[in-house]
């Protein structure tokens, strides 16, 4: 799935993540240095270490063959002027173990999770691309009879894979769980 728009004199792309793209996640400058490299919510209890990126890729690339088959597409990457500055990734809770343990969770099992919604570079950031990039999940699974779509925000910092709450917020959903970092957001479809 492709789709297109102009936003502020940028072309603007967000395609479906797939086995042959999740090569092309944005990188950063920090550890997981993209979301290529981080299992964070697939795998939490497997040790983490920046030097081994080729292996953490195989389980990623893992985790993708397996949300795809079980639930359809679970992710995008958005690019602008083709150049990839953006990941989304969600599933149902169960594919992603560790959102059992936050305070504020376990997230409801009928709703889709989203794990990771970023815009890796910070010169693209609050130019409504991360709405962008939601409003492109909510209508896929919208599309898909999902009833309802949920996340754990970051209150108080937007440097943040998960997304900053206030993202969440202009976009309809609400806190369904509070919590001092990490509250719970749900949208119903």
């Amino acid at each position: 799935m492709l789709s297109r728009y102009e936003v502020r004199e940028m072309i603007v792309e967000i395609v479906s993540l797939t086995e042959n793209n999740l090569i092309e996640a944005p990188e950063w400058e920090e550890y997981p240095f993209s979301c290529k490299y981080c299992t964070y919510w697939e795998f939490p209890r497997e040790q983490k270490d920046s030097s081994k990126k080729e292996e953490t890729l195989a389980k990623k690339l893992e985790w993708l063959r397996s949300a795809r088959k079980a639930f359809g597409e679970c992710g995008k990457i958005m690019y602008v002027d083709g150049k990839p500055v953006g990941y989304a990734q969600y599933a149902p809770p169960k594919m992603f173990p560790l959102s059992a343990e936050y305070p504020s969770g376990p997230p409801s099992e009928d709703a889709v999770l989203i794990s990771c919604l970023f815009i890796a570079h910070k010169e693209y950031r609050g130019k409504g691309l991360g709405s962008l990039l939601l409003q492109s999940i909510v209508e896929d699974l919208k599309g898909r009879g999902v009833k309802a779509v949920e996340t754990f925000a970051r209150k108080n910092n937007t440097n943040n894979p998960s997304g900053p709450v206030e993202l969440y917020l202009k976009n309809g959903f609400m806190i369904f769980r509070d919590d001092p970092e990490f509250p719970l957001m749900k949208l119903e479809l």
